[in-house]
Protein backbone atom coordinates (compact mmCIF):
# COMPACT_ATOMS: atom_id res chain seq x y z
CA UNK A 1 0.00 0.00 0.00
CA UNK A 2 1.36 3.34 -1.16
CA UNK A 3 0.92 5.72 1.64
CA UNK A 4 -0.52 8.84 -0.26
CA UNK A 5 -2.88 9.47 -2.75
CA UNK A 6 -2.06 9.70 -7.01
CA UNK A 7 -2.43 12.71 -8.81
CA UNK A 8 -6.15 11.14 -10.06
CA UNK A 9 -7.18 10.24 -6.77
CA UNK A 10 -6.14 14.16 -5.17
CA UNK A 11 -8.36 14.67 -8.07
CA UNK A 12 -11.44 12.68 -6.47
CA UNK A 13 -11.20 14.33 -3.46
CA UNK A 14 -10.65 17.62 -4.97
CA UNK A 15 -13.62 17.66 -7.09
CA UNK A 16 -16.03 15.76 -4.47
CA UNK A 17 -15.04 18.33 -2.02
CA UNK A 18 -15.49 21.21 -4.29
CA UNK A 19 -19.12 19.78 -5.12
CA UNK A 20 -20.06 19.27 -2.05
CA UNK A 21 -19.33 22.45 -0.70
CA UNK A 22 -20.81 24.12 -3.09
CA UNK A 23 -23.61 21.88 -4.09
CA UNK A 24 -24.76 20.39 -0.79
CA UNK A 25 -23.70 23.07 2.16
CA UNK A 26 -26.02 25.65 1.08
CA UNK A 27 -29.48 23.39 1.45
CA UNK A 28 -28.68 22.39 4.78
CA UNK A 29 -29.56 24.37 7.14
CA UNK A 30 -33.12 24.16 5.15
CA UNK A 31 -33.15 20.56 5.04
CA UNK A 32 -32.59 20.47 9.24
CA UNK A 33 -35.65 22.95 9.28
CA UNK A 34 -37.90 20.84 6.74
CA UNK A 35 -37.07 17.25 7.39
CA UNK A 36 -36.87 16.50 3.91
CA UNK A 37 -35.06 17.98 0.48
CA UNK A 38 -37.83 18.95 -2.00
CA UNK A 39 -37.64 17.33 -5.48
CA UNK A 40 -36.52 20.44 -7.22
CA UNK A 41 -33.32 20.29 -4.72
CA UNK A 42 -33.11 16.44 -5.34
CA UNK A 43 -32.99 16.64 -9.25
CA UNK A 44 -30.31 19.62 -8.85
CA UNK A 45 -27.80 17.54 -7.43
CA UNK A 46 -28.46 14.43 -8.94
CA UNK A 47 -27.92 16.16 -12.33
CA UNK A 48 -25.49 17.61 -11.54
CA UNK A 49 -23.68 14.76 -10.55
CA UNK A 50 -24.36 13.22 -13.35
CA UNK A 51 -22.83 15.93 -15.63
CA UNK A 52 -20.10 15.60 -13.55
CA UNK A 53 -19.54 12.03 -14.73
CA UNK A 54 -19.59 10.52 -11.02
CA UNK A 55 -23.30 9.25 -10.77
CA UNK A 56 -23.04 5.41 -9.97
CA UNK A 57 -19.03 5.79 -10.07
CA UNK A 58 -19.39 2.55 -7.78
CA UNK A 59 -19.89 0.41 -10.95
CA UNK A 60 -17.12 -0.73 -13.00
CA UNK A 61 -16.67 0.30 -16.87
CA UNK A 62 -18.53 -2.87 -18.17
CA UNK A 63 -21.84 -1.14 -17.58
CA UNK A 64 -20.84 2.22 -18.54
CA UNK A 65 -19.98 3.50 -14.94
CA UNK A 66 -16.73 5.47 -13.99
CA UNK A 67 -15.28 2.19 -12.66
CA UNK A 68 -13.33 3.16 -9.47
CA UNK A 69 -11.57 1.30 -7.45
CA UNK A 70 -12.87 0.18 -3.54
CA UNK A 71 -10.22 2.82 -2.06
CA UNK A 72 -10.99 5.69 -4.92
CA UNK A 73 -14.29 5.11 -4.03
CA UNK A 74 -14.01 5.28 -0.60
CA UNK A 75 -12.31 8.63 -1.08
CA UNK A 76 -15.63 9.95 -2.47
CA UNK A 77 -17.79 8.55 0.26
CA UNK A 78 -15.69 10.29 2.38
CA UNK A 79 -15.75 14.15 1.59
CA UNK A 80 -19.69 13.00 0.88
CA UNK A 81 -19.93 12.34 4.39
CA UNK A 82 -18.93 16.13 4.96
CA UNK A 83 -22.32 17.21 4.04
CA UNK A 84 -26.19 15.95 5.04
CA UNK A 85 -27.03 12.45 4.64
CA UNK A 86 -30.37 13.48 3.17
CA UNK A 87 -28.36 15.52 0.06
CA UNK A 88 -25.51 13.40 -0.44
CA UNK A 89 -28.22 10.43 -1.15
CA UNK A 90 -28.60 11.92 -4.76
CA UNK A 91 -24.95 11.88 -5.47
CA UNK A 92 -26.34 8.58 -7.24
CA UNK A 93 -24.67 5.22 -5.79
CA UNK A 94 -27.22 2.50 -6.29
CA UNK A 95 -26.08 -0.93 -5.01
CA UNK A 96 -23.44 -2.80 -6.38
CA UNK A 97 -25.74 -5.76 -5.84
CA UNK A 98 -27.62 -4.83 -9.01
CA UNK A 99 -24.82 -6.24 -11.01
CA UNK A 100 -26.17 -10.19 -9.88
CA UNK A 101 -28.52 -8.70 -12.87
CA UNK A 102 -29.19 -11.16 -15.35
CA UNK A 103 -30.70 -11.47 -18.28
CA UNK A 104 -33.91 -9.11 -18.85
CA UNK A 105 -32.97 -7.42 -15.48
CA UNK A 106 -29.79 -5.90 -17.17
CA UNK A 107 -32.08 -3.67 -18.87
CA UNK A 108 -34.90 -3.17 -16.68
CA UNK A 109 -33.24 -2.85 -13.55
CA UNK A 110 -29.08 -2.23 -13.53
CA UNK A 111 -28.35 0.11 -16.56
CA UNK A 112 -31.43 2.58 -15.63
CA UNK A 113 -29.89 2.32 -12.23
CA UNK A 114 -26.51 3.22 -13.42
CA UNK A 115 -27.66 5.85 -15.73
CA UNK A 116 -29.43 7.35 -13.27
CA UNK A 117 -33.07 7.18 -14.84
CA UNK A 118 -34.40 4.55 -11.87
CA UNK A 119 -33.44 4.55 -8.44
CA UNK A 120 -33.02 1.49 -5.85
CA UNK A 121 -33.66 0.38 -1.95
CA UNK A 122 -32.26 -2.16 -0.34
CA UNK A 123 -34.62 -3.99 2.08
CA UNK A 124 -33.50 -6.39 4.55
CA UNK A 125 -34.65 -5.52 8.07
CA UNK A 126 -37.33 -6.40 9.95
CA UNK A 127 -39.13 -5.18 13.17
CA UNK A 128 -38.07 -8.37 14.72
CA UNK A 129 -34.95 -9.23 12.46
CA UNK A 130 -32.26 -6.50 12.49
CA UNK A 131 -28.43 -7.88 12.57
CA UNK A 132 -30.02 -11.36 12.89
CA UNK A 133 -30.96 -11.83 9.37
CA UNK A 134 -32.01 -15.85 9.40
CA UNK A 135 -34.91 -14.65 12.17
CA UNK A 136 -36.40 -12.78 9.21
CA UNK A 137 -40.56 -13.31 9.43
CA UNK A 138 -40.80 -11.58 5.58
CA UNK A 139 -41.64 -15.03 3.31
CA UNK A 140 -42.57 -15.74 0.03
CA UNK A 141 -44.05 -19.12 -0.86
CA UNK A 142 -44.21 -20.45 -4.68
CA UNK A 143 -47.51 -20.84 -6.33
CA UNK A 144 -47.28 -22.32 -9.64
CA UNK A 145 -44.68 -20.25 -11.33
CA UNK A 146 -45.13 -17.19 -9.11
CA UNK A 147 -44.40 -16.22 -5.45
CA UNK A 148 -46.64 -14.77 -2.74
CA UNK A 149 -44.42 -12.49 -0.54
CA UNK A 150 -46.09 -11.40 2.78
CA UNK A 151 -44.77 -9.74 5.76
CA UNK A 152 -42.91 -6.15 7.01
CA UNK A 153 -39.66 -4.42 6.31
CA UNK A 154 -38.85 -1.13 8.19
CA UNK A 155 -36.08 1.00 8.41
CA UNK A 156 -35.55 0.84 4.59
CA UNK A 157 -33.34 4.03 3.89
CA UNK A 158 -34.04 5.76 0.30
CA UNK A 159 -37.95 3.98 -0.20
CA UNK A 160 -39.31 6.95 -1.06
CA UNK A 161 -37.94 7.93 -3.18
CA UNK A 162 -37.12 4.26 -5.01
CA UNK A 163 -38.64 3.16 -8.26
CA UNK A 164 -37.85 -0.36 -6.88
CA UNK A 165 -36.48 -1.93 -4.15
CA UNK A 166 -34.29 -4.87 -3.70
CA UNK A 167 -35.71 -6.84 -0.56
CA UNK A 168 -34.67 -10.02 1.37
CA UNK A 169 -37.16 -12.39 1.83
CA UNK A 170 -36.87 -15.89 3.61
CA UNK A 171 -38.03 -19.43 0.91
CA UNK A 172 -37.85 -22.38 2.94
CA UNK A 173 -36.44 -23.38 6.89
CA UNK A 174 -33.51 -26.09 7.28
CA UNK A 175 -32.88 -27.96 10.35
CA UNK A 176 -29.54 -28.00 11.86
CA UNK A 177 -27.87 -29.14 14.35
CA UNK A 178 -28.00 -25.21 15.92
CA UNK A 179 -31.66 -25.73 15.45
CA UNK A 180 -33.37 -23.92 12.59
CA UNK A 181 -31.52 -21.98 9.67
CA UNK A 182 -33.76 -19.61 7.14
CA UNK A 183 -33.14 -20.06 3.47
CA UNK A 184 -32.91 -16.27 1.75
CA UNK A 185 -34.16 -15.04 -1.16
CA UNK A 186 -33.43 -11.66 -3.05
CA UNK A 187 -36.42 -10.04 -5.06
CA UNK A 188 -36.56 -7.08 -7.20
CA UNK A 189 -39.71 -5.35 -6.73
CA UNK A 190 -41.04 -2.23 -8.20
CA UNK A 191 -42.62 0.52 -7.03
CA UNK A 192 -47.08 -0.03 -7.53
CA UNK A 193 -47.38 -4.17 -7.61
CA UNK A 194 -50.36 -5.16 -6.00
CA UNK A 195 -50.30 -5.83 -2.64
CA UNK A 196 -46.48 -3.76 -2.18
CA UNK A 197 -46.84 -1.01 -0.08
CA UNK A 198 -44.32 1.87 0.97
CA UNK A 199 -45.30 3.90 3.96
CA UNK A 200 -44.17 6.71 5.63
CA UNK A 201 -41.30 5.44 8.51
CA UNK A 202 -40.25 6.55 12.07
CA UNK A 203 -39.21 10.18 12.89
CA UNK A 204 -35.51 9.82 13.61
CA UNK A 205 -33.11 12.52 15.35
CA UNK A 206 -30.35 11.36 13.31
CA UNK A 207 -29.75 12.52 9.80
CA UNK A 208 -32.56 14.54 9.30
CA UNK A 209 -34.28 14.44 6.39
CA UNK A 210 -32.87 10.92 5.07
CA UNK A 211 -36.27 9.31 6.02
CA UNK A 212 -36.73 5.87 6.45
CA UNK A 213 -39.68 3.94 5.27
CA UNK A 214 -41.97 0.90 6.37
CA UNK A 215 -42.39 -1.70 3.29
CA UNK A 216 -45.42 -3.84 3.57
CA UNK A 217 -46.18 -7.10 1.61
CA UNK A 218 -49.92 -8.57 1.81
CA UNK A 219 -49.90 -11.73 -0.83
CA UNK A 220 -47.83 -9.91 -2.97
CA UNK A 221 -47.36 -11.59 -6.24
CA UNK A 222 -44.02 -11.69 -7.86
CA UNK A 223 -42.94 -13.39 -11.01
CA UNK A 224 -39.66 -15.98 -10.91
CA UNK A 225 -38.30 -13.58 -13.46
CA UNK A 226 -37.83 -10.94 -10.21
CA UNK A 227 -35.45 -13.15 -8.31
CA UNK A 228 -31.97 -11.61 -7.81
CA UNK A 229 -29.69 -14.57 -7.99
CA UNK A 230 -30.70 -17.88 -7.35
CA UNK A 231 -33.67 -18.71 -5.52
CA UNK A 232 -32.47 -19.39 -1.84
CA UNK A 233 -29.59 -17.73 -2.55
CA UNK A 234 -29.71 -14.27 -1.13
CA UNK A 235 -26.99 -15.05 1.04
CA UNK A 236 -24.39 -15.72 -1.99
CA UNK A 237 -25.64 -12.64 -3.17
CA UNK A 238 -25.21 -10.99 0.11
CA UNK A 239 -21.88 -11.88 1.13
CA UNK A 240 -20.77 -11.27 -2.39
CA UNK A 241 -22.12 -7.53 -3.28
CA UNK A 242 -23.00 -6.49 0.55
CA UNK A 243 -20.29 -6.83 3.27
CA UNK A 244 -18.20 -3.82 1.72
CA UNK A 245 -20.94 -1.34 2.76
CA UNK A 246 -19.43 -1.35 6.18
CA UNK A 247 -16.65 0.67 4.49
CA UNK A 248 -18.81 3.62 3.31
CA UNK A 249 -20.43 3.59 6.78
CA UNK A 250 -16.62 3.59 7.92
CA UNK A 251 -15.19 6.47 5.39
CA UNK A 252 -18.38 9.02 6.00
CA UNK A 253 -18.13 9.01 9.45
CA UNK A 254 -14.31 9.66 8.43
CA UNK A 255 -15.53 12.58 6.18
CA UNK A 256 -17.88 14.00 8.80
CA UNK A 257 -15.29 13.76 11.79
CA UNK A 258 -12.93 15.58 9.73
CA UNK A 259 -15.54 18.70 9.24
CA UNK A 260 -16.35 18.56 12.98
CA UNK A 261 -12.61 18.84 13.99
CA UNK A 262 -11.77 21.80 11.69
CA UNK A 263 -14.82 23.38 12.92
CA UNK A 264 -13.49 22.58 16.54
CA UNK A 265 -10.19 23.74 15.29
CA UNK A 266 -11.24 27.03 14.35
CA UNK A 267 -13.41 27.83 16.89
CA UNK A 268 -10.47 26.96 19.96
CA UNK A 269 -7.90 29.30 18.09
CA UNK A 270 -10.85 31.87 18.12
CA UNK A 271 -12.85 31.60 20.91
CA UNK A 272 -10.81 33.57 23.88
CA UNK A 273 -11.51 32.89 27.91
CA UNK A 274 -9.19 34.65 29.98
CA UNK A 275 -7.69 36.95 27.73
CA UNK A 276 -6.20 34.17 25.40
CA UNK A 277 -7.37 31.79 22.99
CA UNK A 278 -8.66 28.62 24.44
CA UNK A 279 -6.81 26.53 22.43
CA UNK A 280 -3.93 27.39 24.69
CA UNK A 281 -5.67 25.63 27.76
CA UNK A 282 -4.49 21.73 27.82
CA UNK A 283 -7.54 21.01 28.62
CA UNK A 284 -8.84 21.98 25.30
CA UNK A 285 -5.62 21.54 23.31
CA UNK A 286 -4.87 17.78 24.33
CA UNK A 287 -8.75 17.20 23.02
CA UNK A 288 -7.51 18.57 19.77
CA UNK A 289 -4.55 16.11 19.63
CA UNK A 290 -6.64 13.15 20.55
CA UNK A 291 -9.09 13.95 17.79
CA UNK A 292 -6.97 14.54 14.59
CA UNK A 293 -5.27 11.05 16.08
CA UNK A 294 -8.40 8.93 16.28
CA UNK A 295 -9.52 10.78 12.52
CA UNK A 296 -6.62 9.93 10.83
CA UNK A 297 -6.15 6.28 12.54
CA UNK A 298 -9.95 5.62 11.74
CA UNK A 299 -9.30 7.26 7.81
CA UNK A 300 -6.22 4.60 7.48
CA UNK A 301 -7.85 1.60 8.72
CA UNK A 302 -10.92 2.58 6.23
CA UNK A 303 -8.27 2.68 3.32
CA UNK A 304 -5.92 0.01 4.15
CA UNK A 305 -9.27 -2.03 4.07
CA UNK A 306 -10.30 -0.76 0.59
CA UNK A 307 -6.53 -1.23 -0.54
CA UNK A 308 -7.46 -5.22 0.42
CA UNK A 309 -10.54 -5.18 -1.22
CA UNK A 310 -8.46 -3.59 -4.44
CA UNK A 311 -5.70 -6.67 -4.31
CA UNK A 312 -8.34 -9.56 -3.63
CA UNK A 313 -7.34 -10.05 -0.60
CA UNK A 314 -9.22 -11.20 2.41
CA UNK A 315 -10.76 -8.24 4.26
CA UNK A 316 -13.57 -9.03 6.33
CA UNK A 317 -11.75 -8.63 10.16
CA UNK A 318 -10.75 -5.60 8.33
CA UNK A 319 -13.46 -3.85 7.13
CA UNK A 320 -15.54 -4.56 10.42
CA UNK A 321 -12.38 -3.10 12.43
CA UNK A 322 -12.87 0.03 10.38
CA UNK A 323 -16.35 0.13 10.90
CA UNK A 324 -16.45 -0.37 14.38
CA UNK A 325 -13.78 2.10 14.85
CA UNK A 326 -15.04 5.09 13.02
CA UNK A 327 -18.14 5.18 14.10
CA UNK A 328 -17.31 5.13 17.63
CA UNK A 329 -14.72 7.80 16.92
CA UNK A 330 -17.26 9.92 15.31
CA UNK A 331 -19.23 9.81 18.71
CA UNK A 332 -16.38 11.00 20.68
CA UNK A 333 -15.52 13.69 18.39
CA UNK A 334 -18.27 14.92 17.34
CA UNK A 335 -18.73 14.95 21.67
CA UNK A 336 -15.41 16.83 22.17
CA UNK A 337 -16.56 19.18 19.46
CA UNK A 338 -19.60 20.32 21.67
CA UNK A 339 -17.63 20.41 24.58
CA UNK A 340 -15.46 22.84 23.21
CA UNK A 341 -17.97 24.56 21.79
CA UNK A 342 -19.98 24.79 25.20
CA UNK A 343 -23.53 26.42 25.10
CA UNK A 344 -23.63 27.22 21.76
CA UNK A 345 -22.69 23.70 20.34
CA UNK A 346 -25.79 23.10 21.43
CA UNK A 347 -27.63 26.04 19.93
CA UNK A 348 -28.40 25.34 15.84
CA UNK A 349 -26.86 28.58 15.01
CA UNK A 350 -23.81 25.77 14.34
CA UNK A 351 -23.94 22.46 12.98
CA UNK A 352 -22.39 21.27 15.59
CA UNK A 353 -25.29 19.75 17.72
CA UNK A 354 -26.51 18.45 14.08
CA UNK A 355 -23.05 16.11 13.57
CA UNK A 356 -23.67 15.00 17.95
CA UNK A 357 -27.20 13.58 16.90
CA UNK A 358 -26.35 12.41 13.69
CA UNK A 359 -23.15 10.46 15.41
CA UNK A 360 -25.63 8.24 17.13
CA UNK A 361 -26.54 5.56 14.66
CA UNK A 362 -23.66 5.18 12.79
CA UNK A 363 -23.01 2.59 15.80
CA UNK A 364 -26.08 0.88 14.86
CA UNK A 365 -27.08 0.24 11.32
CA UNK A 366 -25.18 -1.42 8.82
CA UNK A 367 -24.19 -3.80 11.77
CA UNK A 368 -24.01 -2.89 15.24
CA UNK A 369 -20.77 -1.90 17.06
CA UNK A 370 -21.47 -5.36 18.45
CA UNK A 371 -21.62 -7.58 15.74
CA UNK A 372 -18.68 -5.63 14.49
CA UNK A 373 -16.79 -7.34 17.33
CA UNK A 374 -18.39 -10.57 16.87
CA UNK A 375 -17.42 -10.95 13.32
CA UNK A 376 -13.57 -9.28 14.51
CA UNK A 377 -13.62 -11.91 17.21
CA UNK A 378 -14.72 -14.88 15.29
CA UNK A 379 -11.88 -14.29 12.74
CA UNK A 380 -9.57 -14.27 14.62
CA UNK A 381 -10.52 -17.83 16.88
CA UNK A 382 -12.07 -19.61 14.27
CA UNK A 383 -8.38 -20.83 12.77
CA UNK A 384 -7.53 -21.48 16.02
CA UNK A 385 -10.58 -24.06 16.61
CA UNK A 386 -12.46 -21.79 18.56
Amino acid sequence: MQFGLTHEQEMIVSTVRDFVETEMYPYEAEVERSGHVGPEIADIIKQKTIDLGFYACNFPESVGAAGLSHLDFVLVERELGRASMALNHFFGRPQNILMACKGDQIERYLMPAVRGEKTDALAMTEPEAGSDVRSMKCTAVRDGSDWIVNGTKHFISGAEHADFVIVFVATGEDQTPHGPKKRITTFLVDRGTPGFTIREGYKSVSHRGYSNSILEFDDCRLPQAQVLGEVDGGFAVMNEWLYATRLTVATMCVGRARRCFDLALEYAAERKQFGQPIGKFQGISFQIADMITEIDAADWLTMSAAWRLDQGLPANREIASAKLYASEMLARVTDATLQIFGGMGLMDDFPVERFWRDARVERIWDGTSEIQRHIISRELLRPLGA
